[in-house]
């Protein structure tokens, strides 16, 4: 009877006991694309404040102001991320060529642009062609990333850079007319 009794104990610990915690997948890619795009992103903060410094067009401003609070934001979401899975915050130099590297805008063109006599024009181009290697790199995580709360995010991505892309054609459509 004492061994039922303690056997009973023992499964009924067991039972009461700390639930398993499961662990959410989180593979190379996933990695890969979160450093990749705190990189990417904090360029983009920086094209977006020469919008929001230099921009006349109100449309413009506010949507550059709304990029750079967003990607801030984003940022540190991305940050954490990389935190609570144990991963350095930059990958190794050179350790994403074999995909092709960062699809990052050119220093040079950013330093233009705070200089350029058609701000607006070149921002708009510069931002659209920006935005569009988030939609690039937001569609390989989806496609081979395992983190759920990241592929949610990166579609999202993607969905929200495309609308950005097409506000700014519209902008960039009307200065041509």
């Amino acid at each position: 009877m004492r061994g039922l009794l303690a056997a009973m104990s023992l499964l009924l610990a067991a039972a009461c006991g700390p639930a398993a915690t499961e662990e959410v997948p989180v593979n190379a890619e996933d990695v890969m694309f979160v450093q990749m795009m705190v990189q990417h992103h904090r360029q983009g903060i920086e094209i977006a404040r020469v919008g929001t410094a230099r921009a006349t067009t109100s449309e413009l401003k506010t949507l550059t102001a709304a990029i750079e609070s967003t990607q801030q934001s984003e940022v540190e979401m991305m940050l954490r991320w990389l935190h609570s899975w144990d991963q350095p915050l930059t990958a190794a130099t050179g350790s994403h060529d074999h995909h092709g590297g960062l699809p990052e805008t050119d220093v040079k063109r950013i330093q233009a642009l705070k200089k350029s006599g058609s701000v607006e024009r070149d921002l708009l181009n510069v931002l659209i062609a920006h935005q569009d290697g988030a939609v690039r790199m937001a569609g390989t995580e989806v496609s081979t990333g395992a983190n759920p709360e990241v592929q949610e995010w990166a579609a999202q991505v993607q969905a929200s850079r495309k609308a950005q892309i097409g506000i700014m054609m519209d902008l960039l459509s009307r200065r041509s007319s």
